[in-house]
């Protein structure tokens, strides 16, 4: 294995540990800040958000050292695109749409409040609509009692949203890079609908479950790291040169975001992660090996679709509140994600033979 294949892992890491302060500073400055709606992240209140700014500065760094590379150009392109649909998601979150009560049983039996069960002493937002309509009857009753109101940012539209990252999509494919050939199969034109699901999916996936300290980050520094060595693997170097900068932009990132967070990357960076994996999967041709490797963020996203189908019921959405909600601290779900992650990623290069 070439060593200086890793070098944009380097670059992009380090690149990132300068940026982030710099953007982090700025951020500050112009108070865009995180007010979390979660009762148990209230101590996060006031940490910088859009940190995903560095990252994509980290990633066009690479693109000017790299720039020979047109694969590189492409991802970085449709990559910079999602980062501003996510930046436009961020400054639209600044604003506060509602004020949503936060309610505590203070009864001695388990109560209904809206799609949750509350036991005694627990405490809820007052979020759907049914439960909107059942807590004036329960504060009546002397059941519940509220303890205070969260600001709830505003936010684009569910469609809205999917026709935005849809758009993304489309720029990746009309750069006319996307290869009937996906897998050793002649998809013909199915590569179009494939290429759009694939960065509709990743952004989504990517974007759910950055919802704790270093999350995201971590995971797909990880995935994103076993698909550099699975093209290094299998001779695929320039898609091993764009996998091994997101890895290493992560990585850089992880430093002030991991447990406590100093900054968080926001839509900006959870769109741009999601876009520049997504692209460079489908270009490089390793779709079936980058789907392994987030596995996780896939089955969470699975899970919340399966809740608001309401084929499941979850206490808190997406699965890592609900480990929270359960007892498990945030560092734990985060070392669970990432061991997870990480495992199934050793498994799957273990047996890169077969993709």
């Amino acid at each position: 294995m070439d060593p200086f294949t890793f070098f944009p892992f380097i670059i992009a890491f380090l690149a990132v540990v300068f940026f982030t302060p710099f953007v982090r500073r700025i951020l500050l400055s112009a108070n865009i800040t995180d007010n979390p709606i979660v009762s148990e992240h209230s101590h996060k209140q006031g940490t910088p958000t859009m940190g995903g700014l560095a990252i994509l500065l980290g990633l066009l760094l690479i693109l000017c050292i790299y720039s020979g590379f047109k694969i590189l150009v492409i991802i970085t392109a449709v990559m910079l695109v999602a980062a501003i649909i996510g930046l436009f998601d961020d400054l639209i979150g600044l604003k506060t749409k509602e004020f949503q009560k936060v309610t505590k049983n203070i009864s001695s039996q388990t109560i209904e409040l809206g799609r949750l069960m509350l036991k005694p002493g627990e405490e809820a937002r007052v979020a759907t609509p049914k439960a909107k309509e059942d807590v004036d009857e329960l504060i009546k009753q002397n059941k519940v009692k509220v303890i205070r109101e969260v600001p709830i940012k505003s936010e684009i539209k569910e469609r809205e949203k999917i026709l935005s990252q849809i758009l993304v999509s489309l720029f990746l494919v009309l750069s006319g890079s996307v290869p009937f050939i996906l897998s050793g199969y002649n998809v013909g034109l199915l590569s179009i609908p494939i290429a759009i699901i694939g960065v509709v999916g990743a952004i989504n996936a990517v974007n759910l479950i950055d919802g704790m300290d270093g999350l995201a980050a971590g995971v797909m520094g990880i995935a994103s790291l076993a698909c550099a060595i699975f093209c290094i693997l299998t001779g695929r170097i320039e898609v091993a040169i764009a996998f091994m900068a997101l890895s290493g932009v992560c990585l850089g990132f992880l430093v002030y975001n991991r447990i406590p967070a100093s900054i968080f990357m926001g839509d900006t960076g959870s769109f741009a992660l999601g876009g520049f994996y997504a692209a460079a999967a489908i270009l490089g041709d390793l779709i079936v090996f980058a789907v392994i490797a987030i596995t996780v963020p896939i089955i969470s996203v699975i899970i919340s679709l399966l809740h608001r189908s309401n084929i499941i019921k979850l206490p808190v959405e997406p699965l890592h509140h609900t480990l929270h909600y359960k007892g498990l601290s945030e560092g734990k779900i985060v070392a669970l994600y990432w061991f997870t992650t990480l495992i199934i990623c050793i498994i799957a290069l273990y047996f890169y033979q077969f993709f």
